[in-house]
């Protein structure tokens, strides 16, 4: 796969409480597929990262508020989860706007674990078929979507993953669906 993602520029919006091996796992697999990664949050500087959501874990530098960020500044979206980061993200109409506009344009979204609360938040569950963490699919069915019990599932451009468990068929299905948006010009020499 290496090479697939050249030129594609990949947000990754998380917050503090953020699951270290949701963003990190993915970030690297995209990454390794030659993607540009950019952290974009809703603080500045950096985030902290959790483990299991209750040890701290290091942090990750924000590449750019979300406030800041179009996107048409980027060909896709990640969202990791951990418990307390989506929670975060859905109190922030700028996080939630951009989840919602994402999601609209038809550019691939992708989110594991808690981070689906984020659809319910942005009003994009409805009619989709999603899979999360347990305790986040009743929210996901009250909010319209029908939620299945698999590792990984795709409904047109959204992506979802029940847990840190499915991270290998996560990351390699997304490097896969964000390989599908075009590549923007003048991306060969940008990888």
């Amino acid at each position: 796969m290496t090479g697939v993602l050249n030129g594609r520029r990949i947000a990754i919006l998380a917050a503090d409480g953020v699951e270290r091996v949701e963003l990190e796992r993915p970030r690297q697999a995209l990454e390794d597929a030659g993607a540009r990664t950019v952290v974009v949050s809703i603080t500045g500087d950096e985030i902290q990262a959790r483990d299991h959501d209750l040890e701290e874990a290091g942090t990750f530098a924000v590449d750019q508020l979300v406030s800041a960020v179009s996107i048409d500044d980027c060909e896709a979206l990640l969202l990791p989860g951990g418990t307390v980061n989506p929670d975060k993200l859905r109190m922030e109409p700028a996080a939630v706007r951009f989840v919602r506009d994402f999601v609209r344009s038809g550019k691939p979204v992708a989110s594991i674990c808690h981070g689906p609360w984020n659809f319910v938040e942005a009003d994009v569950a409805r009619g989709r078929r999603l899979t999360s963490w347990p305790s986040v699919r009743t929210d996901l069915r009250n909010a319209g979507a029908e939620v299945v019990d698999e590792p990984v599932v795709t409904d047109g451009n959204i992506t979802t993953s029940r847990s840190p468990d499915d991270l290998p068929a996560f990351c390699e299905r997304i490097v896969q669906e964000f390989a599908k948006v075009p590549q923007p010009a003048g991306a060969a020499g940008r990888a």
